[in-house]
C-alpha cells in the first residue's frame, strides 16, 4: 500500500464525511480509513437504547454499515451497498463504545464483498456484517482525465 492509496483513502473519506449527516447525527465517528477499510466508533447512549435497555440493533447495523461504505469507497470508485446481512452475538450496553473494522473480502469489476466486525472496548465481539457492493458511476474526489 503506497503513501498515494493511503492520502486518497484518506481524502476519500473527508470528502463523503461532509455530506454524512447520519452517521454525525448518531455520533459515529471514522478514526481510520486504508484502501479497502475503514473503521468507525460510536458510543452507546440512552438515546441508542431499545425496551431491553442494551444498544438497539439498528445502530449496531448503522454503525457496521458506515464503516462499510467507508471502506468500499476508499479507493475513490463510487460505490454502493446492494445487501448486507448482520448477526448480532452480544448487547451493546450504555456507556460502551462500539468499534466497527470493516474489510474488503474480495473485489470484482464492479461488485465487492466487505466484512465488518463490530467489537466493544474490551475486545468482545457484539456482531459480524457482510455488506455486498455495487461500484456506480463517477468517483468520490472527481480526477480530471480518469474515467470509472
Amino acid at each position: 500500500m503506497s503513501k498515494n492509496d493511503i492520502q486518497m483513502a484518506e481524502a476519500c473519506t473527508e470528502t463523503m464525511r461532509v455530506n454524512d449527516d447520519a452517521s454525525r447525527l448518531l455520533g459515529i465517528t471514522i478514526t481510520e480509513t486504508r484502501p479497502d477499510s475503514a473503521t468507525a466508533q460510536l458510543t452507546v447512549i440512552k438515546a441508542l437504547t431499545n425496551g431491553h435497555d442494551i444498544c438497539h440493533g439498528g445502530f449496531i447495523f448503522t454503525l457496521a454499515d458506515s464503516a462499510f461504505a467507508y471502506a468500499s469507497n476508499s479507493t475513490n470508485h463510487a460505490t454502493v451497498a446492494s445487501g448486507c446481512t448482520i448477526e448480532f452475538l452480544a448487547p451493546g450496553k450504555i456507556g460502551d463504545t462500539l468499534t466497527a473494522i470493516a474489510k474488503k473480502r474480495a473485489r470484482g469489476q464492479r461488485t465487492g464483498v466487505y466484512d465488518v466486525d463490530v467489537t466493544n472496548q474490551k475486545g468482545d465481539l457484539v456482531a459480524v456484517f457482510r455488506g455486498k457492493s455495487y461500484q456506480i458511476r463517477g468517483q468520490v474526489i472527481p480526477v480530471s482525465g480518469e474515467q470509472s
